[in-house]
């Protein structure tokens, strides 16, 4: 049973990110689950156990495997079942090691900002006591790292995934659009004439991978980066912003 439930935004990568916060949270957890996310992914496990290291903690380390989801089922229905395997997950890890105080999980970005940790945690019974220690976003690592401000002069930010941009084009009334979540490059499904894009991957790592230009120019270049850099590790996470100018 999960009493107390940490869950500590850790930046996009670099242990520099981690919040002292954030930091002492892992030094004051008994546990700390450790995701492992299959063949060609060790190396986000490896991240997570440097900033775990970086931080001193003698928090007992419990790895657990992430649950892959299921194809056939439509969107909404996947992700529920996605969810609550990763829930039964914690538990059961959680149970064989026999854990007690704060359980510590590692969350990429901020638990608050495209990420499902909060409602898998939801989902745990009996209800634990959650802590959510803030985090870095990947807007905020992306916009630091091209050196830009977010909104434009007064400006809407408009904050959505791949999925939504290729089903709804533009956002009304947005001039600033940022797409997370994105696997298929959904930027090449606009009208590109006008707009500007920023675009980074691994956004905060040694391997941090940068491009920016008008849209009719680059998105075939970026589409191309990325697919490299996917194969490359394995693995890619990427956001961008977009912008009318």
């Amino acid at each position: 049973m999960i009493e107390d439930l940490w869950l500590i935004g850790i930046g996009t990568g670099s242990p520099a990110h981690v919040t002292g916060e954030g930091m002492q949270a892992l030094r004051d957890a008994s546990t700390i689950l450790l995701p492992q996310k299959g063949e060609g992914k060790d190396d986000l496990a490896q991240m997570r156990l440097r900033i775990i290291a970086a931080s001193g903690t003698a928090a007992h380390i419990v790895p657990f495997d992430y649950p892959v989801r299921d194809p056939d089922l439509p969107y909404q229905a996947r992700v529920g079942a996605w969810h609550d395997q990763i829930a039964g997950r914690w538990q059961a890890a959680l149970s064989r090691a026999g854990s007690t105080g704060p359980v510590a999980l590692l969350v990429w970005g901020d638990p608050s900002l495209y990420d499902s940790t909060i409602r898998i945690a939801e989902r745990l019974a009996p209800s634990p006591k959650v802590r959510v220690v803030p985090g870095i976003t990947a807007i905020q690592a992306l916009t630091a790292a091209h050196a830009i401000p977010l909104n434009s002069v007064n400006g809407p930010v408009h904050i959505t995934t791949g999925r939504r941009l290729r089903n709804h084009g533009w956002p009304e009334g947005a001039d600033t659009v940022v797409v997370m979540l994105d696997g298929e490059c959904s930027f090449r499904w606009l009208d590109p004439n006008g707009i500007y894009i920023w675009w980074g991957a691994f956004l905060g790592m040694p391997e941090q991978v940068l491009h920016r230009g008008l849209l009719s120019d680059v998105a075939d270049s970026i589409f191309e980066l990325r697919g490299g850099s996917r194969d490359n590790h394995g693995w890619i996470m990427d956001t961008y912003l977009l912008r009318k100018v």
